[in-house]
């Protein structure tokens, strides 16, 4: 079973991240889930979902909204250097942040491991996994361009939610789905979410 790193961290844009979780967990990957306090506040506002403050609970509410297997979500809080995300002996196949913060983007860009999920993209990049960052920020100053560089330069991906109006969106969720899709695409995890462009 693949295994995926998920962050939520507090940038606009706690959709895409939800949807990506969903996704994941339909297709049968092991996520280790970890999000931030800003997180929390984010996803109250726009969606008007208030994310349990202590891992367990947060476990057993995404398990049983998303209907996870049994063992195949795990919840982690962002001090929790027990976590296997915190060590390259036991590195997940890769990291998403989503949305990413332009803080946890400095972070990471910097070596600045002082939390667990600064810490988890820091193992996936020195381990040679794939480290997904999905900033939600717009404009970007050159601050936030030159991180973006030193990430990419490092092996990141760096994936903006910019969704594409080809596919003929109808909703905003198909705008959520088509950033969704990428990031599904740069992992390897099979959906059905947008057709590949020329699929008739």
């Amino acid at each position: 079973m693949k295994t995926v790193a998920l962050a939520f961290t507090g940038a606009s844009g706690f959709p895409y991240g939800l949807r990506l979780l969903e996704c994941l967990l339909a297709a049968d990957v092991r996520v280790w889930l970890m999000y931030s306090q800003a997180a929390q506040l984010v996803a109250k506002q726009e969606l008007d979902m208030v994310l349990p403050v202590q891992p367990r609970e947060a476990q057993r509410y995404f398990s049983e909204r998303f209907a996870a297997k049994e063992g195949q979500l795990t919840v982690f809080g962002v001090q929790d250097w027990y976590a296997p995300t915190a060590s390259g002996s036991n590195p997940p196949d890769a990291c998403v942040i989503c949305p990413c913060s332009m803080g946890t983007l400095a972070k990471v860009a910097a070596g600045l491991a002082d939390d667990l999920i600064a810490r988890a993209a820091d193992v996936v990049l020195k381990e040679g996994r794939k480290l997904i960052l999905v900033p939600r920020e717009t404009p970007f100053s050159a601050i936030h361009l030159e991180n973006m560089l030193r990430l990419s330069r490092a092996g990141a991906v760096i994936l903006p939610p910019a969704p594409g109006f080809y596919h003929h969106p109808e909703s905003v969720s198909d705008l959520v789905d088509f950033v969704v899709a990428r990031i599904l695409d740069q992992i390897d995890v099979p959906h059905t979410l947008v057709r590949p462009w020329g699929a008739g």
